[in-house]
């Protein structure tokens, strides 16, 4: 028996010395310590042994347990910090590598258009107004003076969620919200820029969905002239200092009277060409004087305050600023469009 435990202690450390990984490595800790292994099978034949030579055996077996113990624990810190070495080695960084430049990123010509236009009516004295875009039917349409069954509002094809929720069509509920939230009283000086839905076939001049900044100013004594300048001041600030405006008759539900506004053609200075179809005149925005009936609705005197509104559409005046001639490139995020625009 003595005999089998140094011939079992001996096969043990030979094993665990060419285990050359952690499973390998178990694998001896289980043949050799394991509770069927042979050092495990020697203890339960002690039995026949004398009972001097049991304490004797046993103290022999413990030895050689602890012998082979020791050799695993030696072996497994060995192999782990030989595996941590092989990852520190792989994992290894050289620090002399150039860094991976970061790339700028380049403003949407869309929000450099929008953000110029609340620039330019911030310094007029006008606060930027918001509202939801998914909104009620009362405020897209009725406030507007679009009640129900209205033919105008086919003009606007609607994305309707139920018969009292929509994707608003156009920015103007924010309007109608402001001036409820007035409650009757002036002034009021806003601009409302925001995305719009409507039920249209995207090309190269239309979207589904598309951006909008609508102004209103409420007050008593505003007049037509106070539109005209105001429109003015924008379009030779947004497109030269030469530029002018004209007015042509139009209707629009909630506006009366109602006027579609030209401004002077910046490419050829009026004269005609391409750009504005020999006409020397580029439609920009619809506009007019604010309806009675949205300044009753709105809780508003009609015989004390008036009120003047506009609305323009941000991809129109990105293109003819820009001369981007597909709406489509605004939404398609191609880089090689996007980095034309570098911020100055």
């Amino acid at each position: 028996m003595k005999e089998r435990l140094h011939q079992l202690q001996q096969e043990a450390l030979e094993k665990i010395e060419q285990a050359s990984d952690l499973k390998a490595l178990n694998d001896v800790r289980i043949a050799y310590l394991g509770k069927k292994g042979p050092i495990t099978e020697v203890l339960r034949g002690m039995g026949s042994l004398s009972p001097e030579e049991r304490p004797i055996m046993g103290a022999l077996a413990n030895e050689v347990r602890q012998a082979i113990q020791t050799a695993l624990e030696a072996k497994q810190a060995k192999l782990e910090q030989e595996e941590v070495e092989k990852k520190l080695a792989a994992e290894t960084i050289d620090v002399t590598l150039p860094g991976r430049p970061i790339r700028r990123g380049n403003p949407h010509p869309l929000t450099r258009v929008i953000e110029e236009i609340e620039d330019l009516f911030i310094g007029m004295g006008y606060t930027i107004a918001e509202g939801p875009e998914v909104e009620k039917d009362y405020y897209n349409f009725e406030a507007l003076n679009l009640p129900k069954g209205h033919p105008a509002r086919d003009m606007q094809d609607s994305f309707y969620i139920t018969e009292e929720i929509l994707l608003r069509t156009h920015t103007s509920p924010v309007q109608a919200r402001t001036m409820e939230k007035h409650q009757g009283r002036g002034p009021v000086k806003i601009i409302c820029p925001g995305k719009v839905y409507r039920r249209d076939n995207d090309d190269a001049t239309h979207s589904h969905q598309f951006t909008q900044i609508e102004g209103l100013v409420v007050d008593e004594n505003i007049r037509m002239s106070d539109l005209k300048g105001t429109l003015r001041e924008f379009a030779r600030k947004m497109f030269g200092e030469d530029r002018d405006i004209r007015f042509r008759p139009s209707f629009f539900p909630f506006t009366e009277p109602s006027v579609e506004v030209d401004v002077s053609c910046f490419n050829c200075g009026g004269h005609g060409c391409n750009v504005c179809k020999g006409t020397g005149w580029i439609e920009i925005l619809g506009a007019g004087m604010v309806h009675p009936n949205v300044l009753e609705m709105a809780g508003f005197d009609s015989k004390k305050y008036t009120g003047f509104a506009f609305g323009m559409g941000p991809e129109r005046i990105a293109m003819l600023k820009y001369g981007i001639d597909d709406i489509r490139h605004f939404y398609q995020n191609d880089i090689r469009f996007l980095q034309q625009f570098n911020r100055v």
